[in-house]
């Protein structure tokens, strides 16, 4: 079976929203030959960006990625794989600490991280003033795209001219809440196993920051980003960080051609949190088919391929640009 271009629908070998979630880890498939470059932010801090060849005058497709992600995430290389097959350019910016070097600062990166979002296009912006130029966000790079969309309404519009947020959580409380019940632990053990070595190679840098017996005893999302996350980047307390970081509350804000795209069986969201079309603008255009699982999107026979994805998002910025 392989899915259309605008309506997508799983294998019939691969069922399930926790089976499409978790096979694609497995298909990473060759990494792009990326150029790195570094850029000091406006606080003091530094990001890493990995570039694909530069293409004169060709449109330019910005992706941020995920919690614990970069730009070796299979979705990254698949998306960039199709990037440069189209004669496009891309490049994935790097939350901070998150091209394998820690940052410099006590910060590091946030599902609501608007204004990091914002400073990186206007600057890409500036360095591709001709190109067409959209951004890509993937889980919590795209529920920031989406809070930074939401929240510049026509300003964003001289920035880029079309977006896409595939599998936002876009409404955290509910998302952190599903992380932390029955198999879903699963994945919150793999993401607190990083973000805990992580923690604890900044407290080294950072002596006093938070307390490391306490921060290794999180066993959940709530708890790590209430010791961590949560004073590290000025809010109260994880709830006043997943309410104030939530762009759900803001889609209605959206002045850019954006895609939304949530699977009904993605784990990460129960699908009664998903927005329908009373909570978006008329820039907004939302997709949730059945299945795609988290992220997952896998077409073909067996064993699959992530292409599907990368496909779809080309074909809506190439129609949002042309219409």
């Amino acid at each position: 079976m392989t899915p259309s271009l605008t309506r997508y629908s799983a294998p019939l070998w691969l069922p399930g929203g926790h089976a499409q979630t978790i096979w694609p880890l497995l298909r990473t498939g060759p990494l792009p030959d990326y150029r790195r470059e570094r850029w000091d932010t406006p606080d003091g801090d530094f990001i890493d960006l990995d570039w694909l060849p530069h293409r004169p005058g060709a449109p330019l497709v910005v992706l941020f990625h995920g919690l614990e992600g970069s730009s070796h995430s299979p979705y990254a290389r698949s998306f960039m794989r199709r990037l440069e097959s189209t004669g496009w350019n891309g490049v994935v910016p790097h939350f901070r600490g998150c091209s394998g070097e820690p940052n410099r600062l006590p910060r590091a990166y946030h599902s609501g991280d608007a204004e990091e979002i914002g400073w990186i296009l206007a600057r890409l912006a500036c360095l591709h003033p001709t190109a067409p130029r959209f951004a890509a966000g993937v889980s919590l790079g795209g529920n920031a795209l989406l809070l930074w969309l939401g929240t510049r309404g026509r300003d964003a519009c001289r920035t880029i001219d079309a977006a896409a947020a595939i599998c936002p959580p876009v409404d955290l409380s509910a998302a952190g809440h599903s992380l932390g019940r029955g198999f879903n632990r699963v994945y919150t053990r793999h993401f607190l196993r990083t973000l805990k070595h992580n923690a604890a190679a900044k407290l080294r840098q950072h002596p006093g920051l938070f307390d490391l017996e306490n921060m290794l005893r999180t066993t959940n999302l709530y708890e790590f980003d209430n010791l961590v996350t949560a004073p590290l980047h000025g809010f109260r307390n994880t709830d006043d960080y997943w309410h104030r970081a939530s762009s759900k509350p803001h889609l209605k804000g959206i002045c850019v051609p954006t895609l939304v795209l949530n699977p009904l069986n993605d784990p990460f969201l129960p699908p009664s949190f998903l927005p329908d079309h009373l909570d978006v603008s008329a820039s907004v255009t939302l997709e949730q088919p059945a299945e795609g699982g988290h992220v997952g999107f896998v077409s073909g026979g067996w064993p699959g391929n992530l292409d599907w994805l990368p496909r779809r998002l080309v074909h809506f910025f190439t129609i949002s640009h042309n219409s």
